[in-house]
């Protein structure tokens, strides 16, 4: 790839991923970062696999900041890897997504380093952001 293509994407990506960072999510860009955080993981963890598409700018992002806003008992962490663009961070990150499809967007649930909830894009794409909400909103309160 060229140089001026990989700087327009980092370019573009930018407001996508301050979506997330801005709402207090802790974005993980390296393999090295992701087996840190992982690691040291205590408590439950929201993951998001953020993307450039239009379901994870229209529902992912969006239903992923309000249910944390709105949640009576939200997750002690909030991670996000940026799928297509923090590649070896992604794959980092997926390889504790055991049993669960590559997909992004997607978002996870983690208790420890077990996936305790999962939401694959075809669960995303095409669903209410309330509905995507409440789907989060009750793993949050079932998973405590």
């Amino acid at each position: 790839m060229s140089m001026a293509y990989e700087e327009y994407m980092r370019q573009m990506v930018k407001p996508m991923r301050a979506e997330l960072t801005n709402s207090g999510f802790n974005e993980l860009t390296t393999e090295d970062e992701v087996k840190e955080f992982m690691e040291s993981a205590e408590g439950t963890t929201l993951v998001v696999v953020n993307s450039v598409c239009g379901c994870a700018a229209g529902l992912a992002r969006p239903a992923a900041t309000q249910a944390v806003m709105q949640a009576e008992h939200a997750p002690a962490n909030l991670v996000t890897v940026f799928a297509g663009q923090d590649k070896e961070a992604t794959a980092a990150m997926r390889e504790y997504f055991e049993g669960h499809e590559p997909s992004s967007p997607s978002m996870a649930l983690l208790k420890g380093k077990d996936v305790v909830h999962f939401i694959p894009r075809h669960e995303i794409e095409g669903s209410a952001i309330e509905h995507i909400m409440d789907n989060l909103l009750h793993a949050f309160e079932a998973n405590k």
